[in-house]
């Protein structure tokens, strides 16, 4: 059956899509579009791109995440510098070292501009913290930047969707009218745009599947906050999650697979292989248990 794809974000849990990607294509299913936020728009794009599933399965397989982490090299020479980086330059890594390898995987399947693509078959959501918005790309390049979509790199709009804020620094859109926009992970306003293919009556063109890397939102057990640092990781997790807590608890739960891998610590970059497979497995586990009785 022909399907549409929604990923959430997640950082490095995305390895658990790996495990439910695989059940949906062993399901018979096929995704036309795709739309991802954060970690999710780097699998939305691979698979926009024309990769099967072997294919995008030896990519997050090969990639040795601890080589993403880009500080700029000054900081590795001054002790403690790096927090000073954190300060002026909002954030302790670049991303660039992510961009080029999402550029250089893309490039493999002729992806350059989202010119190369499909209209409409890939969207992704970013964070617009000058303008207080939320945007997704491409459609909301030529309303809000006066941008043309068919320029806009593919790769630049991952690393976008994927600037986890603090940890990597704010990418630049500068509009028509050169004002610049400091954009950042999609997450912080919507982690899981399950919404993003619904015509102005609420309805999908096609059925829609999503992979949500937490528990169902109504089953999620409250954070234990003992100190200034966990309360600020309560409120950041509390806003990853706000906007779409509501939509999916009310309308969509029969159509998400929820992969519950709140264990794992979001920007864990060296994660070992034990617990890349473990993630894999709960994707795999959770999807088949999902597909099994899907659609209802």
């Amino acid at each position: 059956m022909k399907i549409d794809g929604v990923f959430s974000g997640g950082g490095v849990k995305a390895y658990a899509f790996l495990g439910a990607l695989k059940q949906v294509y062993d399901h018979d299913h096929s995704i036309v579009r795709v739309a991802g936020s954060s970690a999710g728009a780097i699998i939305a794009a691979f698979v926009a791109s024309g990769y099967q599933f072997s294919e995008i399965d030896e990519l997050i397989q090969e990639l040795d995440t601890k080589k993403l982490m880009d500080p700029p090299k000054w900081t590795t020479f001054i002790p403690f510098s790096k927090w000073a980086n954190l300060y002026y330059q909002l954030g302790l890594y670049k991303g660039n070292k992510l961009e080029k390898w999402v550029h250089k995987q893309l490039a493999r399947k002729n992806i350059h501009t989202f010119y190369d693509l499909k209209s409409g078959y890939l969207k992704m959501v970013v964070s617009d913290i000058s303008l207080g918005k939320l945007v997704v790309i491409p459609d909301d390049l030529d309303r809000i930047y006066g941008l043309n979509p068919d320029d806009f790199p593919v790769a630049k709009a991952v690393r976008m969707s994927a600037g986890f804020p603090f940890f990597f620094m704010p990418k630049k859109i500068f509009s028509e009218t050169n004002r610049e926009s400091l954009i950042v992970d999609g997450g912080l306003l919507s982690n899981f745009p399950l919404w993003v293919f619904k015509d102005d009556n609420n309805r999908s063109k096609r059925p829609v599947v999503g992979m949500k890397l937490s528990g169902n939102p109504e089953q999620e057990k409250p954070d234990d906050i003992k100190n200034a640092i966990e309360m600020f990781q309560a409120v950041f997790s509390t806003m990853l999650n706000a906007h779409d807590a509501r939509y999916v608890s009310t309308t969509e739960k029969n159509n998400i697979i929820f992969i519950p891998v709140d264990h794992v610590d979001t920007t864990d970059f060296e994660l070992n292989p034990t617990t890349r497979e473990q993630l894999i497995r709960i994707g795999e586990e959770r999807a088949e248990a999902f597909l099994k009785y899907w659609p209802k």
